[in-house]
């Protein structure tokens, strides 16, 4: 029985990962079709959808540097299957197991913008605080990150995570 119970878990996250991804390469796309010529302003001096080209990291870093993402984001995405296959089926365990896949998501959606475009499309800017135009898949790596630093240091004692150790 426990195989098909992993077999599920396999599945929900594959298909909860697959939307995910969607979700951010359709607001991509949307964006690379109507924000080019013109940005819309949602709040003034606060908030806007504007449409950039990056070429590097976050903040512009890094630029030109497409071999070094693609071997970085594919390596780290191997970790994080890895890590999400270690991760006990515990209902306890669950938010590290969906962190695992939105976090993954995250840099699939931009791993594939630079596999089939050179670049990653963003298109969400904090006007009010100059915030670097950043994207969906953005928020999902920078939000799960926090969240995985806020169980791992708050809520998870060391040997709840026991099952990380080779």
């Amino acid at each position: 029985m426990e195989n098909k119970t992993d077999f599920g878990r396999y599945i929900r996250a594959l298909a909860c990962f697959i939307v995910l991804v969607a979700l951010d390469l359709l607001t991509k796309t949307r964006a690379a079709e109507t924000l080019p010529e013109r940005p819309i302003v949602l709040i003034k001096g606060v908030f806007e959808l504007r449409y950039l080209e990056n070429r590097g990291a976050a903040f512009g870093l890094l630029q030109n540097q497409r071999t070094f993402f693609l071997i970085l984001t594919s390596i780290f995405i191997l970790v994080m299957i890895w890590v999400f296959t270690r991760i006990p089926a515990e209902k306890k365990y669950l938010p590290l197991r969906i962190l695992t896949v939105v976090v993954s998501a995250g840099a699939f959606g931009n791993f594939y913008d630079r596999l089939t475009l050179t670049y990653v499309r963003d298109f969400l800017y904090f006007s009010l605080i100059n915030f670097p135009i950043f994207n969906v898949a953005d928020i999902y790596v920078t939000c799960s990150a926090f969240a995985f630093f806020i169980l791992i240091v708050f809520y998870y004692k060391e040997e709840d995570l026991s099952f990380f150790r080779l």
